[in-house]
């Protein structure tokens, strides 16, 4: 029988994935921001922002130089917001300490803001030809099921073992190939659900497939119950402004723009005038927003505050139009409100 790595290899070259905007080059720019981009979320999302970000800034130097909120609004929607920080930190170090040019060794790429072991070895593999294993996600999956690893991936024994696996099948040649092999064959055959393990090119040696284990391996996360939170925003509104206000940099959606937040059963209106001193003129309770973090769901209660003439802008708000804030470095919900506001 071939080697697990030639079988995969053959696979990606006939029915894998060619025609990605971040495929057919050796640029380790684009080839990190697809990496970071695709943590957590599906390809079909990150292609338009992919594009985008690349058309703002076609490389790393305009990346490094860039202002951190300019960074954050082309990151708007996407999500993990610390991805784009540490993107725009790590741009930054590589322009201080590598004199502009991306490291080629997988440990040296590790060393940068917001790459873990796994990006690292792809971009060192994908962008360099570097003969280093992958374990994302979707890697994890098939080797829990090719190599029967019982056990939750995010468990430290389990991922031990993967990780040893991963290395073990890691072909002489066509590194490039194999990688985004198993990233492909992760996300096209062997799926989370319903897997076409008949199309699958390691199926006949697979211990989930020849033993029908696939529901169940790899082991599902323990289910714990999300805590939830709730909070009330404000949408501060001035002769057709609205004020946004800066978040702290560390934290859940850190330097983007946002709204003020208050306690669930403070007064709106008195909070206002207490922490902003403007006055409100009316007041009006939104519907309900839900969000859903990794962690927790939040629970937004939006009330709307027609104000008097302002005077004075307290540090760190800013006032803009309607149109205008949409264009800002928002958090997905707080955008949903926004975009609610000009629509009325």
């Amino acid at each position: 029988m071939k080697s697990f790595a030639s079988r995969i290899v053959r696979w990606q070259q006939r029915h894998g994935r060619h025609t990605l905007p971040w495929q057919g080059t050796r640029d380790p720019y684009r080839i990190w921001l697809s990496e970071i981009m695709l943590q957590q979320t599906q390809v079909t999302t990150v292609i338009p922002y992919f594009e985008r970000f690349v058309a703002r800034f076609p490389d790393l130097a305009s990346l490094a130089a860039a202002h951190e909120d300019e960074v954050l609004a082309l990151w708007s929607g996407l999500g993990y917001y610390s991805r784009a920080r540490n993107l725009h930190a790590a741009a930054r170090a590589i322009r201080a300490g590598h004199d502009g040019n991306f490291p080629a060794g997988a440990d040296a790429i590790e060393q940068l803001p917001g790459i873990g072991r796994s990006t690292a070895a792809a971009i060192a593999a994908l962008a360099f030809g570097r003969r280093v294993a992958i374990l994302d996600g979707n890697v994890k999956r098939v080797l829990a099921r090719h190599g029967g690893i019982a056990g939750w991936p995010g468990d430290k024994k389990v991922e031990t073992a993967l990780w040893q696996l991963a290395e073990s099948y890691l072909p002489r040649t066509a590194i490039e190939a194999y990688t985004q092999g198993m990233m492909d064959l992760g996300a096209l055959v062997c799926t989370r659900s319903q897997p076409a393990c008949s199309a699958c090119p390691v199926n006949t040696d697979c211990t989930a497939s020849t033993q029908q284990r696939t529901a169940e391996l790899p082991t599902p996360r323990p289910r714990k119950a999300l805590p939830e939170r709730q909070v009330q925003m404000l949408l501060l509104l001035d002769r057709g402004e609205l004020m946004l206000e800066k978040r702290p940099a560390r934290g859940v959606w850190g330097g983007m723009w946002s709204l003020p937040e208050l306690a669930p059963e403070a007064d709106p209106a008195g909070h206002c005038r207490d922490r902003f001193g403007y006055v409100a003129l009316t007041q009006q309770v939104l519907p309900q927003l839900t969000h859903s973090f990794t962690h927790f769901k939040l629970h937004i209660r939006p009330v709307q505050l027609q104000l008097a003439p302002r005077r004075d802008t307290p540090p760190g708000q800013i006032w803009l139009p309607l149109a205008d804030a949409l264009d800002a470095a928002l958090p997905a919900p707080i955008r949903t409100l926004v975009r609610q506001l000009d629509r009325h």
